[in-house]
């Protein structure tokens, strides 16, 4: 059985291991793939029956191109790279790894949130340029500081994850709000469901936990925004896409948003003319709140767990399989 790993680079940079995808069959495994270059992806992908990707496309050509083809990984929980819909016709699974991200994820939602309201980055860097030294007095900060008890989070997206950073917000003193398309009991545990306009109303943290789909694509824009208390700050570490990017660099300019903290962005990379580059009050890292050793590993083992299932003639995590 022949195994390839189109990406397998952000995954495993080489702290991880290989070896139990290794056992499974003859692997080849390439750190990077053209996102764009099909003739690559199938020169590739060849006359392998199993192929792994993060995010490399598997369209329909490249389905039609390989007919060895026999089942189809994805080595992270989002699978709108490969064209379900057409793997499931021509009887090809296609599985994912639904929860490895959790504990991760929620983490970095709440150090987004704690370095949008202390700049800890920034001060420690005055510190070491010399400003505290140079200070007649014994303190100084360049921006104000926020103070999190007693105000409200509202999450939007109310899975693993958002019910994982509501209970860090709640632990914090945070009131938590919730907007969630499948409300249940262990997230009325944690915050109060409402209606999404009552959420934007009334939060003074949004953070964005959900899935991307066709309904929410682009619904964080300048009509939900005005709909927000002032001085709102936004967090989203789920899917660029979900954020119209020009409305809320528009937004933080003229202060309506007081911050922005994203760990994600429409196009990835981010593209030299992102509008939220030049934003003020703006924090963007590259995508890395699912990147701990812990989580990635979590990815390997599941991902090894996917292949043998399918190779017992059973296969789990089938993301095409009521399509």
């Amino acid at each position: 059985m022949k195994i390839v790993i189109l990406d397998g680079y952000t995954e495993n940079p080489g702290d991880l291991s290989w070896k139990g995808l290794e056992e499974l069959g003859e692997l080849t495994v390439y750190d990077r793939t053209s996102l764009t270059d099909e003739q690559e992806i199938i020169g590739r992908i060849g006359d392998a029956q199993i192929v792994i990707t993060n995010k490399t496309p598997i369209t329909r050509s490249v389905i039609d191109a390989c007919p060895g083809l026999k089942f189809i990984a994805v080595l992270a929980t989002g699978y709108n790279i490969v064209d379900v819909v057409y793997a499931k016709e021509r009887g090809i699974p296609v599985s994912n790894v639904p929860a490895y991200g959790t504990a991760s994820v929620s983490q970095y939602a709440i150090a987004l949130l704690l370095e949008v309201c202390h700049h800890i980055g920034h001060h420690s860097n005055a510190v070491k340029e010399g400003r505290w030294t140079a200070c007649e007095d014994f303190c100084f900060w360049d921006y104000p500081l926020v103070e999190l008890e007693k105000k409200t989070m509202g999450i939007i997206g109310f899975g693993r994850i958002g019910q994982a950073t509501g209970r860090i917000a709640k632990a914090l003193g945070m009131k938590v709000l919730a907007y969630d398309v499948c409300p249940n009991e262990t997230g009325r545990e944690i915050g109060a469901y409402t209606d999404l306009d009552t959420l934007l109303a009334s939060s003074d943290v949004v953070a964005l936990h959900c899935n991307l789909t066709a309904e929410n694509t682009g619904f964080i824009n300048k009509e939900s925004i005005a709909k927000m208390k002032d001085h709102v700050m936004i967090l989203n570490n789920s899917r660029g896409q979900l954020i119209v990017e020009q409305d809320l660099a528009d937004a933080l300019n003229r202060g309506k948003v007081a911050a922005a903290a994203l760990d994600v962005v429409s196009t990835e990379p981010i593209r030299a003319d992102n509008p939220l580059l030049k934003a003020k009050n703006c924090l963007i890292t590259p995508h890395i709140s699912w990147a701990p050793v812990e989580s990635r590993q979590r990815i390997m083992d599941c991902s090894v767990e996917n292949v043998k299932a399918f190779l017992n003639g059973a296969p789990v995590n089938v993301v095409n399989k009521q399509i």
